[in-house]
C-alpha cells in the first residue's frame, strides 16, 4: 500500500508561483511512475503532468505547459510540481497519484493511488 501526501498549496495572486510537494510511503519510490491532477469546483478532476521513475520523461497538459515543471527527488521519496505565472484558472485541489511501473501516464484510471489533495488558490 502506497500512501501520498501533498503539502505547499495555498493562496497566491496572479502572476505568482508556488510549489507543490508530494511525499510517498510505504514502496519503493523509484519503481513509480507519478502525477499531478487538478479539479476545480464543478469540474472533473485533470491531468496536469507526469513523470517517469527516473525524472527522465515528463508530460504537460497544454493548459500548463511552459508554465510548471515536474521533477522529483528519489532519495526524499517526493515528487514536485513548480507552478509559475499562475492565473485564476489555475484554482483546484491539486492532487498527487501513483502507478509501479515505467511509462508517463496522463489518464486517471492508469494510477493506482492517490493523495488526499491540497488547494491552490489563485487571486486576479
Amino acid at each position: 500500500q502506497v500512501q501520498l501526501r501533498e503539502s505547499g498549496g495555498g493562496l497566491v495572486q496572479a502572476g505568482g508561483s508556488l510549489r507543490l510537494s508530494c511525499v510517498a510511503s510505504g514502496a519503493i519510490f523509484s519503481s513509480y511512475a507519478m502525477g499531478w491532477f487538478r479539479q476545480a469546483p464543478g469540474q472533473e478532476r485533470e491531468f496536469v503532468a507526469a513523470i517517469d521513475w527516473h525524472g527522465a520523461g515528463t508530460l504537460f497538459a497544454d493548459s500548463v505547459k511552459g508554465r510548471f515543471t515536474i521533477s522529483r527527488d528519489n532519495a526524499k521519496n517526493t515528487v514536485y510540481l513548480q507552478m509559475s505565472n499562475l492565473n485564476p484558472e489555475d484554482t483546484a485541489v491539486y492532487y498527487c497519484a501513483s502507478r509501479r511501473g515505467y511509462g508517463l501516464l496522463s489518464r486517471e484510471h492508469q494510477y493506482e493511488y492517490w493523495g488526499q489533495g491540497t488547494q491552490v488558490t489563485v487571486s486576479s
